[in-house]
């Protein structure tokens, strides 16, 4: 016998009431990473030794920075959603819990910032 409604066992939220979302974000960003990463390391050995003026022709191509960008933005999820569960299991404090959370998306925030734009930089110009 349940004490769950029936629509709480529809919905499939535990007694946190946020299901299973954290859960599969990090797990999905981390699938799309598998190809991505794959990708960045062929791109880092083909550009080893290469000019600044090579590297910018490779991410001038539509293709290469597209995949580089996706590859940032995942990254910094990624790692938002991977520091948070660190953040939330070892922090006991509640206000250190959120200032440390803060402090982790707006890291992620101001890296994948400065990376897209960089990248935008050697896309365009």
């Amino acid at each position: 016998m349940s004490l769950e409604t029936p629509l709480h066992k529809v919905q499939g939220l535990g007694s946190a009431h946020s299901g299973v979302t954290h859960f599969w974000r990090e797990r999905v960003t981390a699938a799309a990473l598998v190809p991505l990463s794959a990708w960045f390391v062929v791109s880092v050995v083909r550009l080893v030794g290469a000019s600044e003026a090579e590297v910018a022709g490779y991410f001038q191509r539509p293709w290469n920075a597209l995949l580089m960008g996706l590859f940032v933005i995942l990254t910094c999820v990624h790692m938002t959603l991977g520091l948070q569960v660190v953040i939330d299991d070892y922090v006991h404090g509640t206000g250190q819990r959120i200032v440390l959370i803060l402090l982790n998306r707006a890291f992620a925030w101001i890296i994948g910032g400065i990376s897209l734009i960089a990248l935008l930089r050697l896309a365009v110009g």
